[in-house]
């Protein structure tokens, strides 16, 4: 997949989604799928749209704005959905007061699109004016075709970045895994930490991750990941260590079951499977000891379950 940060030199004609995709929930998928069809019909390949950073950092720069998926992450999502190439265009100031009439003169049709697919509550252009209706009224105008998916729903659920980063937030993992069609996950690079638990018997990858991307609710969950081509079991702590302390960041550290390799300075992708418990002050290492070996056990049945 190419991955491409300024307007072609030359169009080329292209089926085009347009949406930010954050977590490239099941939602995104259906719109792709349909721009994969729409693109197999037309003998062209499908492209993806995205303004980075995201445009609300640019917007409304006092808001706290976590996402569900780093960049990377995203990239790699929709490379696995078919995804040919994907214009990551810059989001400034200049491009936030591009009226709906300029972005599609001067970015959709330089790219060559002959096909947009959006969702129903797609915006773009200055102030947000540009709408569905009015992004196919222009197609019409220009020459292209514009599709516009309805919400997708799932258990009378509807799927939304917001409502998984909800879920998230209140720890409901299932829901979560649900909307986005595969379990939540934190990625980063592994760093240096306190080497408590290996100093209990218990030692842990800490995750650097990104201060953009939403950490799940605070607690204890089972988890996996791919680490050295090979699929390892563990669980990890999203907390602030109140055993040991009276204040601490909020971190994520994942003590993996039967590895001990070096980990430090890898980038990882930890996928949660399950949420196990809140965090907890314990009174004392013994009595943490004793409710680690029943994280881990409870940790390893759900994981056997989804082998």
């Amino acid at each position: 997949m190419q991955v491409r940060t300024s307007l072609p030199l030359n169009k080329e004609s292209c089926v085009i989604a347009l949406g930010n995709f954050d977590g490239v929930h099941l939602g995104h998928r259906r719109l792709l799928e349909h721009g994969l069809e729409q693109a197999v019909c037309l003998g062209v390949e499908l492209c993806v749209l995205i303004f980075e950073p995201h445009p609300l950092k640019v917007l409304f720069p006092e808001r706290e704005v976590k996402l569900l998926s780093t960049t990377q992450e995203r990239l790699q999502y929709l490379e696995e959905i078919g995804v040919k190439t994907v214009y990551l265009l810059p989001f400034t100031m200049e491009m936030a007061n591009t009226s709906p009439e300029q972005f599609v003169e001067q970015i959709l049709l330089p790219i060559g699109v002959v096909h947009v697919v959006v969702g129903f509550n797609y915006s773009f252009g200055a102030h947000g004016k540009g709408n569905p209706e009015l992004l196919q009224t222009l197609g019409a105008k220009h020459g292209f075709r514009v599709s516009v998916l309805q919400a997708q729903t799932i258990g009378g659920r509807v799927i939304s970045s917001s409502s998984i980063r909800k879920a998230l937030l209140h720890g409901d993992i299932q829901l979560a895994s649900s909307l986005l069609g595969r379990p939540p996950c934190i990625s980063g690079t592994v760093v240096h930490g306190e080497e408590r638990g290996r100093q209990l018997g218990y030692p842990t990858a800490n995750i650097l991750h990104s201060d953009d991307v939403l950490i799940p609710k605070r607690g204890v969950y089972a988890v996996w990941a791919y680490l050295d081509g090979e699929r390892v079991s563990g669980m990890m702590n999203i907390g602030m260590k109140p055993t040991f302390h009276d204040m601490y960041n909020t971190i994520a550290e994942v003590h993996f079951f039967d590895y001990d390799g070096d980990l430090y300075d890898r980038e990882i992708m930890v996928y949660i499977e399950e949420r196990l418990r809140d965090e907890c002050k314990f009174n004392g290492v013994n009595e943490l000891l004793i409710q680690l070996k029943k994280d881990r056990d409870q940790a390893e049945c759900v994981l056997r379950e989804t082998l």
